[in-house]
């Protein structure tokens, strides 16, 4: 595997041994995560990212939720990514409002603080083990597609190289200026919801006791996090300000700012760099066009607010990435129609996080007499109501996010699966171990026989008092569940996602060539 490769070779005219299945458009965490995905599930991917190799993107990103652990487990990755950060078990997100993550039920009842370099270094490793073409300097410059291919028209910086690639499919997961959205025709509607924002990194002579520092209200807010290794990221944002993005600032600006917010700038020296942006509200309204896809950022943007964006591209990646598989690998009976599922399921979550992050700014930065008093009221209110607290941890942390129950089915179909216990065995003793073969999982008592030739893996029950029978998806929501089923009933059941199919012993998600089918 060669990274940073030249493009040459690809002129050719799209044939079959010529054509990629899925060609990935940016190397942020969604599009790494997406693109191992499909290579560990046996198929050819190509990600295509921009900048050099040796740039490092921006980390914008610091909070991973607990949904998202999740999702890294069933591939085997959360240990490894949470001995990267620090823990917080609680969050403060204004007016003294204190929520406990403890209550979460889950492995990782926490938010994980870690550098978003952190996550792309773990998911660009897994990528490049499952046999994933990254080709770095690479840039989109024009994309068109017919009723069987996607070309994309590429270019090299060294040498301002062009060429042309053929997938079967393509992803745009080049964050909020995609130049596949913008190829596409497709409008970004919205809003910039906060201007002016101070952005920075930078020391501090006296750090703050917890690990995160924030507050904000109706002049000001401000928001300091570590790198752990002495570097905080700092952002500031002051009600008075009307500059531009490409205004200049400097490090007053921002500890005037932190101390109106926080009381303290918290002795802030030695910016690295330092900068100005602005928030955005955006979504496209559609996340599927022909064969091409949007995910991330380029799918939809809103502010920092609850530390959603990364959390919700991981998200739309998992979702997308085992429907693409199955309907390239020709294991579901209807492919279109789970193709299109993937906007169905992840548009209105992404509008959610839209809302519930734009809910969280105007509450920080209420003005009035009557904002403020409802603002107040909340922040008193919500801690002690529980199940209003509940639903809204649920939201942040991604474990209440549901999908409509498929046609023929009722809940719990739809709703993300906890970690279930099951009988230890090859697949491991949870769960969540079990999905890391990247297929669906089938958990049954003792006794029913496996649908034959379904691509899944079937485990049991570690109590004999369960007689229900539940079929998980790959992304580890439910597809189906019955109190009990015979094996007709099973092999229906398997049968409307599933079409029998001869697999290969040992694809799945995990992290090295020879897992590919």
């Amino acid at each position: 595997m060669t990274v940073d490769k030249d493009t040459a070779g690809t002129e050719d005219a799209a044939g079959a041994e010529n054509t990629i299945d899925v060609v990935v458009i940016g190397a942020g965490p969604t599009g790494l995560l997406l693109a191992g995905d499909l290579s560990a599930a046996g198929l050819s991917v190509t990600l295509i990212e921009r900048r050099p190799r040796t740039a490092a993107n921006l980390t914008r990103a610091f909070a991973v939720h607990a949904r998202t652990l999740e999702l890294l487990d069933a591939r085997g990755l959360a240990d490894e990514l949470v001995s990267t950060g620090r823990r917080i078990d609680r969050v403060s997100p204004f007016g003294g409002m204190a929520l406990s993550l403890q209550r979460l039920s889950t492995r990782y009842p926490f938010a994980l603080i870690t550098p978003q370099y952190e996550t792309e270094k773990l998911l660009e490793r897994r990528a490049l083990s499952t046999g994933v073409d990254i080709r770095y300097d690479c840039e989109l410059i024009g994309l068109s597609q017919d009723r069987d291919t996607v070309t994309l028209d590429v270019r090299t910086s060294r040498g301002a190289r062009t060429a042309s690639l053929h997938a079967r499919h393509a992803v745009g997961a080049d964050g909020v200026r995609s130049t596949v959205r913008t190829a596409l025709g497709l409008p970004f509607p919205g809003q910039a919801v906060v201007r002016s924002m101070v952005l920075a990194d930078v020391r501090l002579a006296a750090p703050p006791e917890d690990v995160l520092a924030v507050n904000g209200h109706a002049d000001a807010f401000a928001f300091l996090v570590p790198f752990g290794d002495g570097w905080y990221r700092a952002i500031g944002w002051d009600r008075d300000g009307n500059a531009e993005d490409t205004d200049p600032v400097d490090l007053d600006e921002l500890r005037a700012i932190a101390r109106t917010a926080l009381g303290t700038d918290h002795g802030m020296h030695d910016p690295r760099w330092i900068s100005r942006f602005h928030s955005d509200e955006r979504q496209v309204p559609h996340y599927r066009s022909g064969r091409v896809f949007l995910a991330g950022d380029a799918a939809h943007v809103h502010s920092p607010a609850g530390g959603l964006g990364m959390n919700t591209g991981l998200q739309d990646a998992a979702n997308l990435s085992w429907k693409l598989a199955a309907a390239l690998h020709g294991h579901t009976p209807d492919p279109e129609a789970l193709l299109d599922s993937y906007h169905r399921e992840r548009h209105p979550v992404g509008r959610l996080v839209l809302r519930i992050s734009g809910a969280l700014v105007r509450a920080v930065t209420a003005t009035g007499p009557v904002r403020r008093t409802a603002r107040s009221l909340g922040a008193a209110l919500l801690p002690r109501l529980g199940p209003a607290r509940d639903r809204a941890l649920g939201l942040v942390s991604g474990i209440a996010i549901s999908y409509p129950p498929p046609p023929g089915t009722r809940r719990p179909a739809g709703r993300r699966a906890p970690d279930l216990a099951l009988v230890p065995g090859p697949h491991g003793q949870r769960l969540y171990e079990a999905l890391r073969a990247g297929g669906f999982v089938l958990i049954t008592p003792p006794g029913p026989a496996t649908p034959p030739g379904a691509p899944l893996t079937h485990v049991h029950w570690r109590t004999d008092r369960r007689s229900a029978c539940v079929l998980v998806r790959p992304d580890g929501y439910i597809a189906w569940s019955a109190r009990t089923a015979t094996d007709t009933e099973l092999a229906a059941a398997v049968a409307t996602w599933l079409l029998p199919t001869t697999r290969t012993p040992g694809s799945g998600y995990g992290s090295g060539p020879a897992q590919k089918a």
